[in-house]
């Protein structure tokens, strides 16, 4: 899917939202694509690889944890400080530390190479970690005081989450399934990028866009990773742009479906998303355009 597409599909939410009056169908919508297609693309892409694939590069799948770390530390230490909205602390969390990198990252790292590999990589692996992280931390921020079990136990009942940990569990025994079966589940799972993109245009709500908020997401999700990658990776621009990329991609359109099932500010997230998907757009685009 490319970025028209990725628009196009945006809009169409957005006009669906305008002619059909009710949420209910929006609801149901997010519902079926995060909670049974997501679970689906989920399993099979993580089940079809193995340990030798992830750690093939090794610095690709080394600054993956050094991102994470980085983006997830930072507004966890701003929001424990600065943010007095406790379910704000937890969306700008997992806004910060879940980027767009398959919807977004592969159409713009093909900007500057044509072997996609190391971003798959990095994709792949970032899924594998993230996911879990971020459906504890909206699992435990929309419990109040919920204790650490409360919130883990919460986080495990949202489906994609507990198919990304059976499947990964499966990788590292090395148990293979079907490539059929896999095959079909990936075809059908890969129909939630779609349905989301469309529930997302249908949220797209500007009345709740904060400037202060949209600062906040850019600082820890883009700005950081980027200027961290350019100080600190030194290697062939196979890789480094790749990594560059996918390090500083916007937030993701299912960290704002996370947000929406856990009731997190999903309107301002959204809302934040889009803006930062366009300036993320306008970045690359201009370093094209000068290297």
């Amino acid at each position: 899917m490319n970025i028209y597409e990725m628009l196009a599909l945006i809009g169409i939410g957005l006009i669906l939202r305008r002619v059909v009056k009710s949420e209910v169908p929006f609801v149901y919508l997010n519902r079926f694509a995060s909670q049974v297609l997501l679970t689906l693309y989920v399993f099979s892409n993580v089940a079809s690889k193995d340990i030798d694939y992830l750690i093939e590069i090794r610095v690709v799948f080394l600054y993956v944890f050094l991102i994470i770390a980085l983006s997830l530390g930072a507004s966890f230490l701003y929001g424990r400080f600065f943010v007095q909205d406790k379910k704000w602390q937890g969306a700008l969390m997992i806004l910060s530390t879940y980027p767009n990198t398959v919807a977004m990252g592969f159409p713009i790292a093909s900007l500057f190479l044509d072997d996609l590999t190391p971003a798959i990589i990095y994709a792949s692996t970032n899924t594998l970690i993230v996911l879990p992280i971020v459906t504890f931390v909206a699992a435990h921020y929309s419990s109040g005081k919920a204790s650490l079990r409360e919130s883990l136990v919460k986080a495990l009942k949202f489906p994609p989450t507990s198919a990304n940990l059976l499947a990964l569990s499966l990788v590292l025994l090395g148990i293979k399934l079907s490539p059929g079966l896999l095959g079909v589940m990936n075809e059908i799972g890969w129909w939630s990028i779609p349905a989301i993109l469309i529930y997302f245009g249908s949220r797209i709500n500007l009345q709740k866009f904060e400037w202060r908020k949209l600062l906040e997401v850019g600082t820890f999700r883009i700005v950081l990773p980027f200027v961290f990658v350019v100080s600190t990776l030194r290697t062939n621009p196979e890789i480094f742009y790749p990594v560059l990329v996918e390090a500083s991609m916007p937030p993701a359109i299912m960290a704002n479906a996370i947000l929406a099932h856990y009731r997190l500010r999903e309107e301002e997230g959204i809302g934040v998303t889009i803006v930062l998907t366009l300036a993320v757009l306008i970045l690359f685009l201009a370093l094209r355009m000068f290297i």
